[in-house]
């Protein structure tokens, strides 16, 4: 008990680094939640304009949940799905942000791919292929996410199938905003020409 406390500890405050946040004001940027959907994730990094940067934190937010798994790992299995859980919460409620986090896309990839790599990658791919076609960031990320704990029961087992549709469940939950604009027509698709929406 005492290493999954203190693996969900600090699983949680890697997890809460904003990253999208950080990077941000270091490019002389201001506040990204001053900036189109006010969300500190990647996509919302994007409108900025700035590709780089919205690359640079997806890499971080994807990488701070795998980095808190394979630490976690080397001590105990179960103390890898802890932290696969809790880094994630550290993204969607950050202390250091009156717990008004992100919506956890990136990290809880992060954490697949560290947990069980093929499961991992094959939600990217979904991912990606769903964007690609639908040019829907929010809809490519539903349909992986909700679609991973059936790659995880197939391919790893109950318990990582079961962190994941929590994780899904999580998520999902976040993008409600999303799910009611997906559904009416007015969701954003994803901008690939790079422009900055005005502060909204």
């Amino acid at each position: 008990m005492p290493l999954l406390f203190a693996t969900a500890l600090f699983a949680y405050l890697l997890g809460s680094i904003p990253f999208g946040l950080v990077l941000t004001r270091l490019a002389g940027l201001g506040d990204i939640r001053r900036i189109g959907s006010g969300n500190i994730g990647a996509t919302n990094v994007l409108r900025t304009g700035n590709r780089w940067l919205a690359a640079g934190t997806l890499l971080l937010d994807g990488g701070k949940g795998a980095v808190a798994v394979l630490i976690a790992g080397h001590f105990d299995g179960n103390a890898a799905l802890v932290a696969a859980a809790a880094s994630v919460l550290g993204h969607l409620f950050p202390v250091w942000l009156g717990f008004k986090g992100g919506k956890g896309v990136a990290t809880t990839l992060g954490v697949l791919l560290a947990l069980a790599p093929p499961v991992g990658v094959i939600a990217c791919l979904t991912w990606l292929l769903v964007a690609t076609v639908f040019r829907y960031s929010s809809l490519a990320a539903l349909t992986a996410l909700a679609l991973s704990p059936l790659f995880a029961w197939a391919i790893e087992g109950w318990q990582v199938a079961a962190v994941a549709a929590f994780l899904a469940a999580l998520v999902i939950v976040r993008h409600h905003e999303n799910i009611r604009r997906l559904i009416d027509g007015s969701e954003s698709r994803i901008n690939l020409g790079g422009k900055r929406p005005a502060a909204q």
